[in-house]
Order: C-alpha cells, then sequence, then structure tokens
C-alpha cells in the first residue's frame, strides 16, 4: 500500500503547527496525555520505558518490519486517518496553514472563512467517527464493523487516542453544533438521503474504506457507531468536564481567534489543522511499537 516506514511518518510530523497548536489548547482536557512525539526513538523510549540502545535498536527494526507487512492493518489505518484530513482538493489551504504565523494572520484568514452547512459539518462530525471506528479496526485486526468492541474501547481510550477523541467532542461537535451535537448528528445522518450522503466531499474520499458495501449500509453502520458510542463519549465529557464556552476561549486564546464565530472558526480549524492524521499517525507507532517490543 505505501513505501513509507513508520519510523519516516513519525519523524516527518511536524514539531510546531496550527495543529500543534490547537492540540495544545485542549490539553487541559487530557492533562498529560498526550505529547508531541515526533522522533522515532523517544516513541520507542516512551512506549517501553527502556534506554538500551541495542534493544531500541531492536523494537526499532521489529516495528519497521510489521508495519511493512500491510496484512496487518497499520497502513491502511494510517491511510485513514490521513483521508479524514485530506484537504488536496482545496487550492491553497496548505499553504495559507503554513503562512498563519500569528494572531493576526489567523484572524485575516478568518475573515475569508465561509462556514459550513450544519448538515455538512454533522455529516463530517459523523464520517470521523466510523473513520476512527474504521482506523481502530484495522489496527486490532478485527472485522471493520466490530461496533461494540468499538465502543467499549472509547471508555479507556488514554495518550494521543484521548487527544483525538477529544479534539472531536470539541472541534467537530460542540463547537459548529453545540452542547447536543451527538443527537444532531444523528438526527441529520438518518435523514439526509444516500445520494446527500454520498456527495459530501470527506464521505465520499473514504468511501473505500468506511465498512459497509453501499451507502445505505455505510449510513446504518454510522448510525450505529454514534448510537453505541454516545454513553462512552457523554462519559467521556462529563468526566473531563468539557463545556463549549470554556473550550472555545481556551482554544480562541492559543490560535488568535477571539470574539470569532463559532461556525468561522470551527471551519477555520478544519481547513488548517490535521488533528485526525497527526494523532493517529502517533497512535498507530505505539501501537506497532507496543507489539514489537512484546514480540521481542
Amino acid at each position: 500500500m505505501t513505501r513509507e516506514s513508520i519510523h519516516s511518518i513519525i519523524e516527518d510530523l511536524p514539531k510546531s503547527s496550527m495543529t500543534t497548536r490547537l492540540l495544545g489548547a485542549l490539553d487541559y482536557i487530557v492533562p498529560g496525555e498526550w505529547k508531541n512525539v515526533t522522533s522515532f526513538e523517544e516513541m520507542i523510549k516512551l512506549v517501553t520505558g527502556e534506554e538500551d540502545q541495542g534493544l531500541i535498536q531492536q523494537v526499532g527494526e521489529r516495528a519497521i518490519a510489521l508495519y511493512a507487512e500491510s496484512e496487518h492493518g497499520y497502513q491502511r489505518a494510517v491511510r485513514i486517518f490521513r483521508l479524514v484530513d485530506d484537504t488536496g482538493g482545496l487550492a491553497g489551504v496548505a499553504t495559507i496553514a503554513r503562512k498563519i504565523g500569528d494572531a493576526s494572520d489567523f484572524l485575516s484568514f478568518l475573515s475569508k472563512i465561509t462556514p459550513k452547512a450544519d448538515t455538512t459539518q454533522a455529516i463530517d462530525a459523523g464520517v470521523k467517527l466510523v473513520a476512527e471506528l474504521a482506523a481502530f479496526c484495522s489496527i486490532n485486526g478485527l472485522p471493520g464493523d466490530s461496533i461494540g468492541d468499538f465502543a467499549a474501547s472509547l471508555a479507556s481510550y488514554e495518550k494521543d487516542d484521548a487527544m483525538r477523541l477529544a479534539a472531536w467532542i470539541v472541534c467537530d461537535g460542540m463547537i459548529p453544533l453545540g452542547p447536543d451535537f451527538l443527537a444532531r448528528v444523528l438526527d441529520t445522518v438518518s435523514s439526509v438521503t444516500n445520494e446527500q450522503l454520498g456527495q459530501q466531499g470527506r464521505f465520499a474520499r473514504l468511501l473505500g474504506y468506511l465498512p459497509g458495501g453501499s451507502v445505505d449500509a455505510k449510513r446504518e453502520i454510522m448510525k450505529e457507531s454514534l448510537g453505541a458510542s454516545r454513553t462512552a463519549i457523554d462519559g467521556f465529557i462529563a468526566k473531563k468536564g468539557i463545556e463549549r464556552q470554556g473550550a472555545l476561549e481556551r482554544i480562541s486564546g492559543h490560535l488568535g481567534a477571539a470574539g470569532s464565530k463559532l461556525d468561522c472558526l470551527a471551519a477555520a480549524i478544519d481547513l488548517t489543522t490535521n488533528y485526525f492524521e497527526h494523532t493517529g499517525i502517533q497512535s498507530v507507532a505505539r501501537r506497532v511499537i507496543a507489539r514489537a517490543y512484546g514480540e521481542i
């Protein structure tokens, strides 16, 4: 599927970017869980707790070999995480994101943003959750529609997984759609036609990777995933004390977007960050390294 190694994928992650600024703003939700690891060796040390260079080398070599074996599903999971955040069809977005260096830059960018329609926003949020399901199943060697296993795992999310879940709740749910975002997402996914769903960019981009044979089958799995995950997500929100206004203030402060309209801010975050890809790659690296260490 790819010639990239897990070593190069981790090493290519940015040390500082709009994405890391966003995730830094959300650290208060999952304090101490996420660290922006962009070094393969550092990730091995964090996962294994080892300092012996010879052992670290062995673990690294085994992890690289495991990732290269496509039947394990690690490459597919990375592909899913990347497709979630792919903005390749939007000319100039990546360049703009790289140029945003301070508050005035971001505010200027915000003024040019057209917010997504609520329907699009809700579908995007639903697609991201089912993409998380698909990646989870790929990483763990499970059938793509293992909704029960996925929903149960959400309660024990930690490290990069916990940060990604927090970012999804805040940036794709609460800020654009409000505290009742789960109900709104489920209502929207249930009510749109197959044609409308199939025309949504993020859904179409991930079509071949989402569980289910037809568009209608994929919609049903999305609905089931949302329903099955609701208890765990509501529990995460309650346990972490996540509130829309508090999250908005933190993000606005870190990105220099105080006073911005909620829908515009959500759209700007979607265009200028790739938190799913960034933390997803880190999650996959942790899993591969942990497995490699267990095999040594």
